[in-house]
């Protein structure tokens, strides 16, 4: 029998120590989602603990339908898409800002850069669609292998490479300048 079945139907009792494994078993992999989408350390926490508290709060709807993971995956995407939203903007921090300021012309031209390099990169991630962008994600940021991608997203080896395939061309044509 499925472990996450299982766990799910020892918290839905009221089983705390059921709780606790499953908030370990999964805090990382949705820590490390959350901070790829946000910039600060501590907003990636919140959002990480935000998607615990709002699978916990919703647990008696819930309905264990393959991995609980990938369900985790969803709400802590909606909530990182809030967030983004909430700032609109993509924000420098002050320190940073402070830090270029104060740095020789020539440390500052290279930090510039590399915040430019990173908001490039950044607006064209966010121009992919979700599951080409999802599909980067995983491989690039999170090093997760082809199989393990296709397992968690619940699609065939081959869509994961096609993904990957077109996502990794509209990247390059949208740095490049070209467009789509």
């Amino acid at each position: 029998m499925d472990i996450d079945f299982i766990l799910i139907r020892k918290m839905k009792q009221g089983d705390d120590s059921a709780l606790d494994t499953f908030v370990r078993r999964y805090y990382s992999d949705i820590l490390r989602y959350c901070s790829y989408h946000c910039a600060d350390t501590d907003d990636a926490e919140d959002l990480t603990q935000e998607t615990f508290t709002a699978f916990f709060t919703k647990l008696s709807d819930y309905r264990h339908q393959g991995k609980a993971k990938n369900y985790l995956y969803t709400i802590a995407r909606n909530l990182c898409l809030n967030d983004y939203r909430r700032r609109k903007t993509f924000s420098v921090d002050d320190g940073q800002l402070a830090e270029i300021e104060s740095s020789s012309d020539i440390c500052r031209k290279k930090m510039e850069e590399t915040l430019t390099d990173q908001m490039t990169l950044q607006w064209a991630l966010d121009q992919l669609p979700h599951e080409f962008r999802q599909v980067i994600v995983l491989y690039y940021f999170q090093d997760r292998k082809m199989t393990e991608i296709a397992k968690e997203l619940q699609i065939g080896l081959p869509l994961v490479k096609y993904r990957l395939r077109q996502a990794k061309k509209r990247l390059q044509n949208m740095l490049e300048g070209g467009g789509r």
